[in-house]
């Protein structure tokens, strides 16, 4: 029972599933389960990984980011623009200065919306909508709506998306000190606790003397930082930056693996190590598919179905129903 509560119930169905879609997918294609394979699904859900750990944060306190794809993009396109514009024209530019410039604008989207929300009294699901359109137009704007720079001549780019540590992809090590970077001010800090307790009841924390005001913003900002470090992620890994590769279902992807590792609508509830194997459980359904040849479509179908199945374990978990009929 010590080993089930601190594992967690949610955490333990996830990772059932997750062996259990490993042995499906192993059964039916043996190089499913090869090295080769596994180092593809941590490089696959790498990006989802990023955001769906922030945005994890982001929805414990009680909002959530429906613009983190268009902030991914935004930032990308900005980064490697700054990277043609520090070299000449088309590589040979300063990564250091592309990734900088680019996770200030990261931070500038998220502080944007988390004013609004804050000062601009706007919905979290209204307010980050309307910024995902925003965002997006910006960025078709601002580069014509064609991909921009070339970044795969440069070693810093290249260790980012070829190189590795002990085996273990560069990319995938960058998810996971974020990842734990988050984990550890979540859980360990008293600003985390004071996260929970914002989503957990906003009016009571108000009370307790939690500025709500301040942690949303910075939470907000962090989820923006966390958004630009992908989309340097995203465009190193293609050799140029779009404005829409970030918009492309990735939102989606982080908002359906943070719901199904535990998180709450309301907030107050979730977990770093939940939305990490719930990411990993995407990623590997998503692969096995794929090496079976299933239509690419039925992914989007799966990924639908699961959000509604976790929103709807929510629900029931917390017995709150606000619509429909009685149970």
């Amino acid at each position: 029972m010590t080993l089930l509560r601190r594992i967690g119930a949610q955490n333990l169905s996830l990772l059932g599933a997750l062996v259990a879609v490993l042995a499906l997918f192993g059964y039916l294609n043996p190089d499913y389960l090869s090295w080769s394979n596994v180092r593809v699904i941590g490089n696959t859900v790498t990006m989802a990984g990023l955001l769906a750990v922030a945005q994890t944060a982001v929805i414990i306190c009680g909002g959530i980011d429906i613009s983190v794809g268009s902030q991914v993009g935004l930032a990308a396109i900005v980064g490697a623009m700054t990277f043609a514009k520090t070299g000449d024209g088309l590589a040979n530019g300063s990564a250091v200065a592309a990734i900088v410039v680019a996770i200030a604008v990261g931070a500038g989207c998220g502080l944007l919306n988390g004013a609004i929300i804050v000062y601009g009294r706007v919905n979290a699901i209204i307010a980050t909508l309307a910024m995902l359109a925003a965002y997006k137009g910006i960025a078709q704007l601002i580069s014509g709506g064609q991909a921009v720079g070339y970044l795969q001549g440069d070693d810093l780019f290249i260790f980012i998306v070829r190189g590795s540590v002990i085996g273990i992809s560069t990319m995938v090590w960058i998810m996971l000190v974020i990842a734990l970077a988050i984990h550890v001010l979540l859980k360990m800090t008293d600003i985390g606790r004071n996260i929970y307790a914002l989503g957990g009841n906003a009016t009571a924390a108000r009370l307790a003397g939690i500025n709500i005001n301040k942690y949303l913003l910075a939470v907000y900002a962090m989820v923006g930082v966390v958004a630009a470090i992908t989309g340097i992620i995203l465009a190193a890994r293609s050799g140029s930056a779009h404005p829409t590769a970030g918009s492309e279902g990735l939102e989606l992807k982080a908002i359906t693996a943070a719901f199904l590792g535990g998180c709450a609508i309301a907030g107050g509830r979730g977990g770093i190590g939940g939305t990490l194997l719930a990411v990993l459980l995407l990623g590997a359904l998503e692969n096995g598919l794929t090496v079976e040849g299933v239509n690419p479509f039925w992914q989007n179908v799966a990924q639908g179905a699961l959000l509604v199945a976790a929103v709807v374990i929510q629900q029931r978990r917390t017995g709150d129903r606000p619509v429909g009929l009685p149970a």
